[in-house]
């Protein structure tokens, strides 16, 4: 658990250090500091900062499971044919979701989408979105769901198991969350993360919550480019 936290602080000081080093060698106006507050940084920001941060979340993986009690799963990142289940799931989360803030109409709820595309074209932003259906989801259900989840849910004393269970699944939801420093967002990215804590339970493998939150994503990202399209 430990581990997770520094996991993530230093995948925060890695990617302020990529970013600050993108901003230097792109000759960048203002410099890191003009860069952080900007509302929509060039796409090479945005993709180093994602970068630094899963680097952060790989030493924590590593860590958990060269030094730590934790175990992987058996099979938890071999794929099966019935897990097509958890793509339609994760869709169905995106809409879900957006439907609940729908009655809200919250001007500001697309901010953190155009601060990782509204300055992104072409190529750069292919690789963002890649970034953000594929890579994102693996590296955070490895981190909150295959390390922080099985952290709680199983290395708890002093509970019973269900009590474990549900604080493990409540704790690693709610981090999940507050780590994406989104408030608005922050109800339905909880909600979003008890699901994902749940599947990976139920399952005891990685690929469905991977899938299922993969899914979610790639959602979002085809509603971005509906949007540019005009349509």
């Amino acid at each position: 658990m430990v581990a997770g936290f520094i996991g993530f602080l230093v995948g925060q000081v890695v990617a302020t250090v990529l970013e600050a080093l993108g901003a230097a060698l792109a000759h960048y106006p203002g410099g890191l500091s003009a860069l952080a507050k900007a509302s929509t940084p060039p796409w090479w920001a945005n993709a180093l900062g994602l970068l630094g941060i899963w680097m952060g979340f790989a030493a924590a993986i590593v860590f958990a499971y060269r030094e730590g009690r934790l175990r992987p799963w058996p099979d938890q990142w071999r794929p099966r044919a019935s897990d097509a289940f958890y793509v339609v799931l994760g869709v169905g989360c995106q809409y879900l979701i957006d439907a609940a803030y729908y009655p809200f109409h919250f001007k500001s709820l697309n901010r953190p989408v155009n601060h990782l595309f509204a300055a992104s074209h072409g190529g750069g932003f292919i690789v963002v979105g890649l970034m953000t259906v594929f890579l994102a989801p693996l590296f955070e259900e490895w981190f909150f769901r295959g390390v922080l989840f099985r952290a709680l849910a199983e290395g708890t004393h002093g509970m019973t198991r269900r009590s474990a269970l549900v604080m493990a699944v409540v704790l690693s939801a709610a981090l999940f969350g507050l780590a994406h420093g989104e408030p608005l967002e922050f109800a339905g990215l909880f909600a979003l993360g008890i699901v994902l804590a749940i599947v990976a339970y139920r399952t005891r493998r990685l690929v469905p919550s991977y899938l299922t939150h993969a899914a979610f994503n790639a959602t979002a990202f085809v509603m971005v480019i509906h949007l540019r399209s005009g349509h």
